[in-house]
């Protein structure tokens, strides 16, 4: 290092040897999306907050997740998680555990007792609400955040919607929703209970008194089997039946009941009969792997002692002395291209019967669309378009009476969505310029990508084979006995051990990687972000390999 220095060299350095000249591709810094956001409801920042989380920043862990959900804690209990199935981790040692880490930030939040902060600035315009449900809060947030005054409409005297009244405490504490609940109407929501507007006179004047409608109403008509005698006092409606044991006084039916449905709904149903002292057979027209509740609901409600009778349907149900014969055969269970369409074909001599003494079906509800007559129809549903907007251009609609999506989370993004498209629709017509996104998140230089980051853009071998955090959950003799919550949290060495497990996919950590290994130099850190130097870079695509989150990727020069 120390000899001379060769005569070809004019200077002491290699910057007069320009190899940018030999490249034919170059990498370049990017931001794209992880393909748990994309398959997020809420089309959360996960890899931000999990970020965050690993730092032991817990507040901007919250804030980050609370710009898209203000549900947290709530979510990391029922949330159907599509984002773990797409995480990238699953192809290398299994996927990460985001649900229960985003629990255990929401929980973080409540016991802190941190509040959203108020809107920097108040605007003249007001929005009504009408449903208290998941979409229609999460709508009120947003809105809310926004500076807009939100006038909340509640049939009932207690908001939550089917988060209260259709989910068991075993599965969503009360004190955990109403926690949530009672942030979002702290932001200043004025909530009127007991009112909703029925008639279309009641309608006209809701519409007169505010500048846009957001409905949010929920699904009420209990779907019915055909065949099925509902005036036999044995026959009962299954969100009449979870309602009535949710507020803690469960119909008395007999000691043997069959819930049919293979939904969550059901599921609850037949975990809460349990719990109600019940012998418990679920009959599902679809066979185990393609029951719509999610697996962890199936596998706990058998461990409890319910009976499955899957990939089955009922024929006819008789009175048989004091009890009830249902005539039952097994099926072939075809799902539709949407939601909700199937086909079914009986199998030859497969029929049996089940005695029981009352039968609760569980098998979805409608909207009522007869109680909104301003709105449009589509089927089942109002009509509404990608943003939420009904035909009319003064109303949105979300939730389960625009969607057959039938998710808390789903809902949860519809609200965001319609609140953004109102914000639009409201400055638009001020005569106000499209709100700029807030500051997006990561180094000032990358580039956005829209194309999501695959598993082969990782370099999985700076990750460690790391397990999964082991869920946690109240044995079954304990569940049973009380209405204790049955999955449990993870603790603070578990939750910070799974944020380090993420693969930070689309998102930069700052970790100089590309810098190091660069064999010419040609990449240098500026401003918290990083410049590829096409005057030296020779396009070999190590930075790109060797690149720990996917955070860059080389493009064709065209010469």
């Amino acid at each position: 290092m120390n000899g001379p220095i060769p005569p070809i060299w004019t200077t002491g350095t290699t910057e007069a040897i320009r190899t940018g000249t030999w490249r034919a591709a170059i990498p370049r810094h990017v931001q794209a999306p992880s393909p748990c956001r994309q398959a997020c409801p809420v089309n959360g920042d996960i890899a931000t907050w999990i970020g965050l989380a690993r730092e032991r920043d817990f507040r901007g862990a919250f804030d980050a997740l609370a710009q898209h959900n203000p549900f947290p804690a709530i979510a990391g209990r029922i949330c159907h998680h599509p984002c773990e199935a797409a995480c990238n981790r699953v192809g290398h040692d299994g996927a990460l555990s985001i649900c229960k880490l985003e629990r255990f930030v929401g929980d973080a939040a409540i016991s802190q007792g941190w509040a959203f902060d108020r809107p920097a600035v108040e605007r003249t315009e007001t929005v009504a609400i009408v449903g208290g449900g998941p979409a229609g809060l999460s709508a009120a947030y947003q809105l809310r955040r926004l500076g807009y005054a939100v006038t909340l409409y509640e049939a009932r005297g207690e908001l939550g919607g089917l988060m209260r009244h259709g989910i068991p405490s075993y599965r969503l504490s009360r004190e955990v929703l109403d926690a949530e609940i009672a942030r979002i109407v702290a932001l200043g929501v004025d909530v009127r209970f007991n009112e909703s507007p029925m008639t279309p006179d009641a309608w006209s004047a809701l519409r007169s008194r505010h500048d846009a409608v957001f409905v949010a109403t929920g699904a009420q008509k209990q779907k019915r089997l055909p065949g099925l005698d509902y005036a036999k006092p044995w026959v009962v409606d299954g969100a009449a039946w979870l309602a009535a044991a949710n507020a803690g006084a469960p119909p008395k039916l007999g000691r043997r009941l069959v819930i049919i449905g293979g939904g969550s709904a059901a599921l609850d149903a037949a975990r809460s009969a349990r719990r109600a002292g019940h012998e418990v057979t679920i009959l599902s027209l679809e066979a185990r792997a393609q029951m719509p509740a999610q697996h962890e609901e199936v596998d706990e409600a058998r461990e409890e002692g319910i009976a499955l009778r899957d990939a089955a349907m009922l024929v006819r149900a008789t009175e048989d002395g004091d009890a009830v014969r249902l005539e039952c055969t097994r099926v072939s269970f075809v799902p539709g291209a949407k939601r909700g369409q199937f086909t079914v074909a009986p199998v030859d001599g497969s029929t049996f019967a089940i005695h029981a003494d009352a039968i609760v079906t569980s098998i979805g509800q409608d909207p009522d669309l007869a109680a909104l007559p301003a709105l449009p129809a589509d089927g089942a549903l109002v009509a509404v378009d990608a943003k939420q907007a009904t035909p009319d251009g003064s109303t949105w609609a979300g939730g389960d009476v625009a969607s057959m999506a039938r998710f808390v989370t789903d809902a949860i993004g519809q609200g965001k969505r319609a609140a953004y498209a109102i914000d639009a629709a409201l400055r638009a017509r001020a005569g106000e310029p499209e709100r700029v996104p807030g500051h997006r998140i990561g180094p000032p230089l990358a580039l956005p990508r829209d194309e999501q980051v695959p598993l082969a853009a990782i370099a999985t071998h700076y990750y460690a084979p790391q397990p999964r955090a082991a869920d946690r959950k109240l044995d079954a003799v304990a569940r049973l006995s009380s209405a204790d919550e049955v999955q449990l949290g993870l603790d603070i060495e578990q939750a910070l051990a799974e944020t380090t497990r993420c693969f930070s996919c689309g998102t930069c950590i700052r970790c100089d990687t590309c810098v190091v290994v660069c064999p010419d130099l040609a990449v240098r850190r500026v401003d918290g972000g990083y410049q590829v130097l096409g005057d030296w870079c020779k396009g070999c695509g190590l930075c790109v390999k060797e690149c720990p989150t996917g955070s860059m990727d080389m493009v064709d020069e065209a010469r």
